[in-house]
C-alpha cells in the first residue's frame, strides 16, 4: 500500500504542473485522476489512477463537484444506476467530491438528460436537500 501511496504523490506532482485548459460542463463523464486514497474512499486505477467521473456542477473554469462511477453493480440508497454508452455504471453517490481540472485526462462523454436528472434528484434526497 505505501508503494501506491508513493506512486501517486509522484503522479500528484506531474499534475499540479499541467497547463492545459478543458472545456467541460454539467452531466459529462471524465476520465480523471482520482488518486490513492484512504479506507473506502473511491481511488483510481493504473498508472495515473484514474476512473470515470460525472460531472455534477460546474463551480468555475477549473473546478467542479464530481461523483465517481463504477462498472460493478451496487444496491442501496447511496447509489444509483446509469446506462452509459450502452453498459450499466453505478454512481457512487456518497463519494461526492470537488476536483481541479488539473486532474482532468480526457472527455468521454455526455450523460443523457433523462438520467443526469435521476442522479441529481436522488443526490438531493441523500444529502436531504429537498
Amino acid at each position: 500500500m505505501d508503494k501506491n501511496f508513493d506512486n501517486w504523490n509522484n503522479v500528484k506532482k506531474e499534475l499540479s504542473k499541467k497547463e492545459e485548459k478543458f472545456f467541460f460542463k454539467d452531466g459529462e463523464i471524465w476520465w480523471v485522476s482520482v488518486g490513492q486514497n484512504l479506507g473506502t474512499e473511491s481511488y483510481g486505477k493504473g498508472d495515473t489512477f484514474r476512473r470515470p467521473v460525472l460531472i455534477i456542477k460546474k463551480l468555475s473554469g477549473d473546478s467542479c463537484i464530481v461523483l465517481p462511477l463504477t462498472s460493478k453493480s451496487k444496491d442501496g440508497s447511496w447509489f444509483i444506476d446509469i446506462t452509459f454508452q450502452n453498459e450499466i455504471k453505478s454512481v457512487l453517490l456518497y463519494q461526492i467530491k470537488m476536483m481541479h481540472t488539473k486532474r482532468f485526462q480526457r472527455r468521454l462523454g455526455a450523460l443523457d438528460e433523462a438520467d443526469f436528472k435521476r442522479v441529481k434528484e436522488k443526490l438531493k434526497v441523500l444529502l436531504e436537500l429537498t
